[in-house]
């Protein structure tokens, strides 16, 4: 396989990971329905640099630690079903202490100080997914052709390929943001802000639950 057949095989098989529905586009939705479209986009960014960084790792070959040793992948493991958790019983706080984001800001405020950095929380979550890591690792030396031209090193191919997934996934979580406008005319009740965060967070929770109980595939 050379690498023009390698970049347009993991084309494909990216585009399709992109737009399968999971954790990362409930995490924009929820973002963008109540919080607004821009944080729903840094998010959405976010999560595509946890992509591009578990393909550079990948490609480095650290992310084979995550599959061979069992003690690193259940560290990732627990970090990422805390922070998980964590999230989730955030929202939840919010909920039944009677908080929540409104949904339409008043006139001349950009945004509210109390709004988290969704840049960092959709990286995050990505980063902490062993899942995530387990995959790239199984799936990116599908797609590194045998023989690459001296210029071209394994690593910089890997990182090129894991940057076609994370363009696609910020194109892809850009336009979910942008289909959550109008459902902000719908959701200006702070009481259904409250409701959309009660369902995430328990979302979270018990992706964090399933997370935890789950054995490593490989």
């Amino acid at each position: 396989m050379d690498a023009f057949s390698a970049i347009i095989r993991f084309s494909a098989a990216a585009a399709l990971l992109t737009v399968t529905p999971g954790l990362d586009t409930a995490l924009v939705v929820r973002t963008g329905t109540v919080e607004g479209p821009r944080q729903a986009v840094l998010a959405g960014a976010g999560i595509s640099a946890g992509v591009l960084s578990w393909g550079v790792i990948t490609a480095l070959g650290l992310g084979a630690l995550l599959a061979a040793s069992e003690n690193a992948y259940r560290v990732v493991q627990m970090a990422g079903a805390f922070y998980l958790a964590w999230l989730g019983v955030t929202m939840l706080r919010r909920v039944f202490a009677g908080g929540g984001f409104p949904i339409m800001l008043p006139a001349g405020q950009g945004r509210l100080a109390a709004n988290p950095n969704w840049f960092l929380r959709g990286m995050m979550t990505n980063l902490l997914n062993p899942k995530v890591g387990v995959f790239y690792v199984s799936f990116l030396p599908q797609f590194l052709p045998q023989f690459l031209p001296p210029e071209l090193p394994a690593v910089s191919f890997g990182a090129l390929l894991s940057g076609i997934h994370a363009f696609m996934g910020l194109v892809f979580f850009s336009a979910v943001a942008v289909a959550t406008v109008p459902l902000q005319r719908l959701l200006t009740h702070p009481a259904t802000s409250r409701v959309l965060d009660g369902i995430t967070g328990t979302v979270m929770i018990g992706f964090a639950a399933r997370l935890i109980m789950e054995k490593r595939s490989l």
